[in-house]
């Protein structure tokens, strides 16, 4: 008997992601003495900018170091209404934004908050790994939208509108796409837009988190759109397009009833946010966005790089993500195949062959959703990925029919 069977039904029917068993597996085989590349975990390898370590210097030295609002401190917020009106023409007040520890902890107050059992909540694949999971434990029903390599990982309107139920009560997207890379343009928003405003009691959570990594197209928000304003929850964050991962820190935006109902889940679970992170967000959110521009620039090259020798694999189809810093190869030409006795059923099987034949860590695309595909971090050092596309290549040529 273990005492496992002693927990919670609600906490038994939560997996593991499957990014952070893949890196876990990554660490073990490395303290094994194998020359593990992993790039399995979606978090940039930069150090945050300097004009915002100053700023957290600065926030340590002023002592802001008592509990702050739960919704955030009014500054931030402030900030935050100003930046999604400058870059984003979205009209908010400091009352309808919550900030919290992690884009995360966001989207499950969001979820939690509107969510009762047996609503469905409409997932387009692929998603990131904890949609499913936050949607399950608030007993809610997810129900995927498919796609393909071949449209680009995007749903269409017409798509949207045959998966609408009267249980529906939410959908969750993220444009930039992690895992994979796809944006949805202002027009293809809008179509989305019209099929959501049809339903009065329908909400969506935009996850716009890797808002600042796109290579060369113009980032679009849905909440933009006035007829589903009322209708959207825009979360993002500082991880991806300041490389704050560690600093934990996220925020939503939405209607003000929603937001307050936000801030009442988060009261009971967290609180507040680091005061000190708080405002040293502040710098980073009143900056302009080409501060940045730096790491988007070497991801653009990287991605580049790894392309240069994916597309000279037979077998592999692959498309040319627009943000975020992933790529998401179709890689079913390879099922069926074999290495010695070891047969790929799987692109679970494929990514755990790449690991222990190839010594590369990648996360398989059942994890998101899509069985076909795994998903290729290229937030790593050139040298890193020229080296690990390279091991790839020739460890998907020695499977044989």
């Amino acid at each position: 008997m273990t005492a496992s069977k002693h927990l919670s039904a609600r906490v038994r029917s939560l997996n593991e992601p499957l990014t952070i068993g893949m890196a876990r597996k990554s660490r073990e085989l490395k303290a094994e003495g194998k020359d593990i590349i992993s790039l399995s975990l979606g978090e940039p390898d930069f150090d945050v900018p300097e004009f915002i370590q100053e700023a957290a210097h600065q926030a340590i030295t002023d002592n802001h170091s008592h509990y702050p609002p739960v919704a955030g401190i009014q500054p931030l917020r402030e900030a935050i209404a100003k930046k999604l009106k400058r870059d984003n023409d979205l009209q908010y007040t400091a009352n309808q934004i919550v900030v919290s520890t992690g884009a995360k902890q966001s989207i499950a107050n969001a979820v939690l908050s509107l969510v009762n059992p047996g609503d469905e909540v409409i997932i387009p694949a692929p998603y990131w790994v904890t949609y499913i999971e936050i949607v399950k434990f608030a007993d809610g029903v997810p129900v995927i939208i498919p796609t393909s390599i071949e449209n680009d990982f995007k749903i269409t309107a017409e798509q949207l509108k045959k998966y609408i139920t009267p249980k529906t009560k939410l959908m969750l997207f993220s444009s930039p796409c992690n895992p994979s890379g796809a944006t949805y343009t202002k027009d293809e928003l809008g179509s989305l837009a019209k099929v959501i405003a049809q339903k009065e009691d329908f909400y969506v959570i935009a996850d716009e988190i890797y808002e600042l990594i796109q290579f060369g197209g113009e980032h679009a928000s849905l909440a933009a759109f006035p007829e589903v304003y009322n209708q959207t929850i825009t979360v993002n964050g500082f991880s991806k397009g300041f490389a704050m991962t560690g600093w934990r820190l996220g925020y939503m935006a939405a209607p003000e009833w929603i937001a307050q109902a936000c801030d009442k889940v988060q009261g009971q679970f967290t609180s507040g946010a680091s005061t000190i992170v708080q405002h040293a967000a502040i710098a980073a959110i009143e900056a302009d966005p080409s501060s940045i521009k730096y790491m988007v620039d070497a991801f653009v090259e990287r991605m580049e790089l790894a392309l240069s020798i994916l597309e000279t694999i037979p077998g592999l189809k692959i498309n040319r993500p627009p943000g975020a810093f992933y790529l998401f190869p179709d890689v079913s030409a390879y099922f069926g195949k074999k290495y010695g006795d070891r047969l790929i059923k799987s692109a679970n099987d494929l990514a755990m062959y790449l690991l222990e034949e190839a010594f590369v860590a990648l996360v398989p695309g059942e994890a998101f959703g899509s069985p076909k595909c795994i998903r290729i971090s290229f937030a790593a050092s050139e040298e890193e990925l020229k080296e690990a596309m390279q091991r790839i290549k020739t460890a998907l040529s020695q499977l044989h029919d």
